[in-house]
């Protein structure tokens, strides 16, 4: 009988398709002429769920950055003209973020080639979290299956 992948391996050929994807996006925002991190915050934006206020706090939570990189990164789209940086009407302190015309037409042009890419990926990362799934499921019967025999 074949030896099946451990845990790890799984992992590690997981980690390896999405670490393609990243690598394909990265390579794809710097090509449109936008840093990867402006492509990232462009995308927060325009994709948060209706009614959500895009605020700095909530795109430092959504990518996972402190509040200041946020501040920063959100200055330099703006300067880019990229995004229109106001404040919110009901708090003044609170700094709201919307695209303006030239980051959504960067951010359609981007997104475009990412669903072609994911597309392309789709089979591999399908294939590696199912295998991760199954071993999963392969681990928890034969443990069950092995605990069976210890009382019989």
């Amino acid at each position: 009988m074949p030896k099946l992948p451990n845990e790890t391996q799984l992992l590690a050929q997981f980690r390896y398709e999405i670490r393609r994807f990243l690598q394909f996006s990265e390579q794809a925002a710097t090509a449109a002429g936008l840093l990867p991190q402006q492509h990232q915050l462009l995308l927060q934006i325009a994709g948060a769920p209706d009614g959500t206020l895009v605020t700095l706090s909530h795109l430092a939570h959504v990518l996972g950055l402190r509040h200041h990189t946020v501040v920063e990164l959100s200055k330099r789209c703006e300067v880019a003209g990229l995004v229109r940086r106001t404040h919110d009407l009901n708090d003044r302190r609170c700094v709201v973020l919307e695209l303006t015309d030239q980051g959504q037409a960067a951010l359609d042009q981007l997104s475009e080639a990412h669903a072609r890419q994911l597309r392309e990926l789709a089979p591999s990362l399908i294939e590696a979290l199912t295998r991760i799934g199954n071993a999963k499921k392969t681990t928890a019967s034969r443990s069950a299956h092995s605990d069976e025999e210890k009382h019989t």
